[in-house]
């Protein structure tokens, strides 16, 4: 049932036939509809919109019309947590994660890939975790080899990635494999891929061991967390208009950024006991995200 504050919205769709665009200007916000809680209107639509394929927004604050279905399994890959229902993205990133998994399954003991949260059926704000996968074009890859692609919906719920850190990130463990490097070089190298986050230590060996092209590397941000997994985020699909790039990487190959990082970790700096206490989140609105995206609410 679309709800009363979407009628227009709903109706102006339902004119334009199958998979209509988003439209580019539409009508202000209810005042109660823009103070709601963007995550709870977000967190609980069950299924895509019927538009075309539009990302809007950026990568933190927007949402997903005409999302892509990431199949609960493919002959290389299988989707994570289906409880979740985050196997939605952009068909371009859900490409590419199809192109990754079988580059993935040619390294040894790896038949491919365990893929984690993607966005929401119409992105946007999550009821819990990620302040980004918003736009259908960040992806989570698990650190775990895919040795198994048979495991039932159960099992997927309750096995888990592995990390590779230790030290808090300093350093990584006896987990970690050569097959992770080529996985994470073979990753960046796609010309789609704006960042892939991991943790710093991981960075740094891969700037070590390197013997070939380097380009790629610039593309391998240092982040905190990502140790059970590595995050891809794919650039703004050519021709989406109300997409909002991430600036550019830093020109280099980012290494003496993620032994800095190390540094930090290892010997942290000093704390001010004078620096103010960090302001708290607050969480986005109807209001905060673009107008375009009460719309991909109101779709069908």
């Amino acid at each position: 049932m679309i709800r009363p504050a979407f009628l227009g919205l709903a109706l102006a769709l339902a004119a334009c036939g199958s998979a209509p665009r988003v439209p580019e200007t539409v009508a202000p916000l209810d005042p109660v509809l823009s103070t709601r809680e963007a995550k709870q209107m977000f967190g609980t639509m069950p299924s895509a919109s019927d538009q075309r394929a539009t990302p809007i927004g950026s990568y933190s604050k927007g949402c997903l019309a005409g999302a892509e279905e990431l199949p609960e399994s493919g002959p290389t890959w299988q989707a994570m947590r289906l409880s979740r229902n985050r196997n939605w993205g952009h068909p371009e990133l859900i490409d590419y994660l199809g192109d990754l998994s079988r580059t993935a399954a040619r390294q040894p003991g790896w038949n491919g890939i365990y893929i984690g949260d993607i966005s929401q059926p119409r992105g946007g704000p999550m009821l819990t975790g990620h302040a980004s996968h918003q736009i259908g074009l960040d992806a989570d890859i698990w650190m775990l080899p895919a040795t198994d692609l048979s495991l039932s919906r159960a099992e997927r719920e309750n096995i888990s990635s592995i990390s590779l850190q230790r030290a808090n990130g300093a350093y990584t463990n006896d987990n970690w494999t050569r097959q992770h490097h080529e996985i994470m070089k073979a990753a960046a190298s796609d010309p789609r891929v704006a960042r892939i986050f991991v943790f710093p230590a991981a960075k740094v060996r891969m700037c070590a061991e390197e013997t070939g092209d380097r380009d790629w590397l610039r593309k391998i941000r240092p982040w905190y967390g990502h140790h059970y997994h590595f995050h891809v985020r794919l650039n703004c699909p050519r021709g989406a208009e109300g997409c909002v790039d991430q600036a550019p990487p830093p020109p280099g190959d980012g290494c003496a950024d993620a032994k800095a990082w190390v540094n930090n970790i290892l010997n942290p700096p000093p704390i001010d006991p004078d620096a103010p206490p960090p302001a708290p989140k607050r969480e986005l609105t109807m209001a905060d995200l673009p107008r375009q995206c009460a719309a991909v609410l109101a779709a069908d």
